[in-house]
């Protein structure tokens, strides 16, 4: 059976909604609401993918807490099948845990994160895992393990955050293996160090034969045949709350990337999914299902 791979760090967000403001040393201040959601990152987008029918397995950690028991809960019951790296008797809690306050006018993060060393070892752990998959979500630091997958046929996704090094001397190795690189405007710009979109789309031509930059409300600017074209977001989708957005994009692309779909629908998919999930509060909270998705795809085919 084929299916897509992931691996990275949970993260459990505890989301005080409705907060006048930030509180300051001393003080206690009441939330109209409180979630407790499944955080952004590879599991988020393993989630998403998982929600639309993809087999999906995902080596992260988890522990005895009761974060960690929340994510399991959350994994199983979306159909993400979790392969635990954490160490058999390890203590404390492997899982990353954010408190969100929101207020009226921004968000203020505090955050737990228990640093993780990548040892060889856990190389051939994500490796075991990865094995036969159809997609693979690449993630820094598992290089060697790509090297293995991408000779045994497998379709490599390359998909990061920002970084004040973001620079192609830096990740020239992710991204000469990768298939796909989905970079938002800020990052293009910063790889490649062209002024525009248009002009850092070229740029990406040279590594890849389908090279897109997200364009976060416009939609996704691709190249077809030579020349840059404009995927607009779906109209109906009103933005609430964007975390989370790039990693429901992704698996609407990967979606259309499972099923081998053109590369134009694939991302019309991730404008899909990255638009419905900005429609509510927190990463995982509004979501569409495959069947949705079709139809939403064939109604603004011409978008």
């Amino acid at each position: 059976m084929s299916f897509l791979a992931s691996v990275g760090v949970t993260n459990v967000d505890l989301m005080y909604v409705g907060m006048p403001r930030v509180p300051q040393e001393g003080e206690e201040i009441f939330s109209q609401d409180f979630r407790v959601l499944l955080g952004g990152g590879a599991p988020g987008t393993a989630v998403n993918a998982a929600r639309l029918g993809i087999p999906t397995r995902l080596a992260t950690y988890l522990g005895s807490d009761l974060f960690s028991g929340f994510a399991r809960a959350q994994f199983e019951q979306n159909g993400v099948s979790p392969y635990n790296l954490a160490a058999e008797g390890e203590t404390g809690i492997p899982v990353n845990v954010t408190s969100a306050m929101l207020t009226p006018g921004d968000r203020t993060f505090a955050t737990y994160c228990k640093p993780t060393a990548i040892t060889d070892e856990l190389l051939e752990r994500v490796y075991t895992m990865s094995k036969g998959a159809k997609l693979v979500q690449m993630q820094e630091g598992f290089l060697p393990v790509y090297r293995k997958l991408h000779k045994e046929g497998a379709i490599l996704i390359f998909d990061m955050g920002w970084d004040d090094e973001l620079s192609f001397e830096k990740y020239g190795d992710y991204l000469r293996l990768a298939d796909y690189y989905t970079p938002n405007t800020k990052e293009a710009l910063k790889i490649t160090g062209r002024d525009t979109p248009e002009e850092a789309l070229r740029v990406l031509a040279e590594y890849f034969e389908h090279p897109l930059v997200k364009l976060d409300k416009d939609g996704c600017l691709i190249l077809e045949d030579g020349r840059p074209r404009l995927l607009r977001n779906i109209p109906e989708f009103t933005c609430k709350d964007s975390t989370g957005a790039g990693d429901a994009f992704l698996a609407g692309l990967m979606y259309g990337l499972y099923h081998g779909y053109p590369f134009a629908d694939c991302v019309r998919f991730g404008n899909i999914t990255g638009g419905k999930s900005v429609t509510g509060v927190g990463c995982l909270t509004e979501y569409v299902q495959e069947s949705e998705l079709l139809a939403l795809r064939e109604k603004y085919k011409d978008l």
